[in-house]
């Protein structure tokens, strides 16, 4: 991620509201947090502990962008970020800046749902999702969770939507159909 890119990012992720209330004594910026948490996940980070592994060994280069007025945040304050976080409003927002940066799609969307491997266990119903792929760029639009006693035909009106897509070919399989 270049500067330019890293600015772009903080501009398109000024819309996200800040969950924390501003009287508890935040001592991290929570666009640096978001900042830190997408840089890192496009890293290959998996984790919240990778997560703030990767800001801490990456910290000199972040500052190039970002303040970092407490340093780094601890993988407690990833944490806690991303559980009252608005998954919707941080999607759009993501979306957009994916979108300044890959530029026009073309070519072909793929939509499919799968059943995330490992999400039934401890006798909870597995979390079904439904993808849309752009083939062309080789990477994922966007996701959709199915609600439970659901299946993919209510999910994927939503994904499409949300997607803003115009003049694509979208393929679904025949549970879509």
């Amino acid at each position: 991620m270049t500067k330019t890119t890293g600015a772009s990012l903080v501009c398109c992720l000024g819309e996200v509201t800040d969950p924390r209330k501003p009287s508890n004594g935040t001592l991290h910026d929570f666009l640096e947090i978001l900042v830190i948490a997408i840089s890192a996940v496009l890293s290959d980070c998996d984790t919240i502990e990778d997560m703030a592994e990767w800001g801490r060994t990456k910290e000199a280069w972040l500052r190039e962008f970002l303040v970092l007025r407490n340093g780094v945040p601890s993988e407690k304050t990833f944490l806690r970020i991303f559980q009252a976080l608005d998954p919707k409003q941080f999607e759009a927002a993501f979306r957009r800046w994916v979108a300044g940066v890959v530029g026009a799609l073309r070519g072909v969307v793929a939509v499919d749902g799968k059943t995330v491997r490992g999400s039934g266990s401890g006798g909870e119903s597995a979390i079904h999702m439904v993808s849309a792929f752009a083939t062309e760029l080789g990477v994922v639009l966007g996701q959709e969770k199915v609600a439970s006693k659901s299946n993919e035909i209510t999910a994927i009106p939503e994904l499409l939507k949300a997607l803003y897509i115009n003049g694509l070919l979208v393929s679904i399989d025949a549970m879509g159909c």
